[in-house]
C-alpha cells in the first residue's frame, strides 16, 4: 500500500502567464501564477490570485509549495493470507481473527489501511489479523460472496460471524470486534 506524505516547501521559480480580456467591461487582465517546487519533478502548483489582489500593488504570491510524495508502508503486525494459505491461517486458528478484503487499486482501502493497522496493534494477543488482496487471490472472495471492498470480515474458529463493508470509523470495527472476545 501507498501512504502520501504532503510538506511545504519553498518554491525555487514562479512563472506567470496572462491573458488580456477583450471584452470593453472587464479592464483587467486575468492572471494565473504558477509555482515550481525543487523537488517535485517539475510539477507546477497554481496559485490564484482574484481581480481584486491584480490590482493592489503590494499583492505577492504565496512563495511556498505543497508537495505530495507517494512512499510504500508496512503492514506492521497484519499479516497475508491469500488463497492457499487461508485454510490453515484463518478457518483453522484458535479465537477471533480479522481478514481484511483489499485490493491495491482502491482509494477506501487505502484510507482503512492505517486504522486495521493501529487495531492489530491495540488488539495483539486477542485477535488475529490478516490481508487477502482479491487481485492476488479471487478464489476465496468470491467463496465468501465479496462484492466491494474494502471488506473485513471477523471469523471465529474457522466460522464466518461478521462482516463490515466499505470504509468506516474506528468505534464500528472496535464494537464489532468486542462483540466477539467475551
Amino acid at each position: 500500500m501507498a501512504a502520501f506524505t504532503c510538506t511545504s516547501r519553498p518554491l525555487v521559480s514562479l512563472r506567470s502567464e496572462s491573458r488580456i480580456s477583450s471584452s470593453l467591461s472587464a479592464s483587467l487582465s486575468a492572471r494565473r501564477i504558477f509555482a515550481v517546487s525543487p523537488d517535485s519533478a517539475g510539477l507546477r502548483i497554481r496559485l490564484s490570485q482574484s481581480p481584486s489582489s491584480l490590482t493592489s500593488k503590494v499583492s505577492q504570491p504565496r512563495r511556498r509549495g505543497i508537495v505530495c510524495e507517494a512512499q510504500e508502508t508496512t503492514t506492521d503486525i497484519v499479516s497475508i493470507v491469500n488463497d492457499t494459505t487461508w485454510d490453515s491461517l484463518v478457518l483453522k486458528a484458535d479465537g477471533p481473527v480479522l481478514v481484511d478484503f483489499w485490493a491495491p487499486w482502491c482509494g477506501p482501502c487505502k484510507m482503512i489501511d492505517p486504522l486495521v493497522n493501529e487495531l492489530a496493534r491495540e488488539y495483539t494477543g486477542k485477535v488475529k489479523f490478516y490481508k487477502l488482496n482479491t487481485d492476488d487471490s479471487p478464489s476465496t472472495p468470491s467463496k465468501y460472496n465479496v462484492r466491494s471492498i474494502p471488506t473485513i470480515m471477523i471469523f471465529v474458529n474457522g466460522e464466518k460471524k461478521d462482516a463490515i463493508i466499505g470504509a468506516v470509523p474506528r468505534s464500528t470495527l472496535t464494537s464489532s470486534i468486542d462483540k466477539f472476545l467475551q
